[in-house]
């Protein structure tokens, strides 16, 4: 049995989606987000999100944590450095609780997940709701593309997991 965490950054809404499943299939998974206000500044929310999932992780102890891999648009370079604050926030909250991060970049993991690397959230989020045979809609969108992570990690390490076998 295998346990996956995938953290879509984003300093308003970070992603997480837990997926738990042995060689063969999904056992069962479950999904969510932390938010933090706009109204507070950066390096305190920067601490919300490493101190929740700091916690997170501990409680959970998963195999290891896929994250997605920042990048950054020509048009919003801010955004990029944003994402950069928070995802490097999530790396050393994980390293702190002793889990392996690999990042993957959305690209990879929208083509894996859906087949298009250029797929669009509400494409993503019916994907993923598709894989793991789940009725209702996965909200926020960060949820469902932390999902995607954890699936994407869980798809690399089955293949691996076959290699070796």
């Amino acid at each position: 049995m295998i346990k996956i965490v995938g953290i879509d950054p984003g300093l308003a809404g970070t992603g997480i989606g837990v997926l738990e499943g042995d060689p063969v299939r999904v056992i069962r998974y479950s999904f969510g987000s932390i938010a933090t206000r706009s109204d507070q500044s950066t390096p305190f929310r920067l601490t919300t999100i490493y101190t929740r999932i700091y916690d997170f992780l501990t409680e959970q102890g998963p195999d290891f944590v896929v994250i997605e891999d920042i990048y950054s648009l020509e048009k919003y370079p801010q955004s990029g450095i944003m994402l950069g604050k928070v995802s490097g926030v999530l790396q050393v909250a994980a390293c702190k609780a002793g889990i392996r991060v690999e990042e993957i970049a959305v690209r990879e993991a929208k083509k894996i997940i859906c087949g298009n690397g250029n797929a669009d959230k509400i494409q993503m989020e019916r994907a993923v709701r598709h894989l793991l045979n789940h009725q209702e809609p996965i909200r926020p969108f960060h949820a469902s593309d932390a999902l995607a992570l954890a699936i994407t990690g869980y798809y690399r390490h089955r293949k691996n997991h076959d290699r070796i076998s």
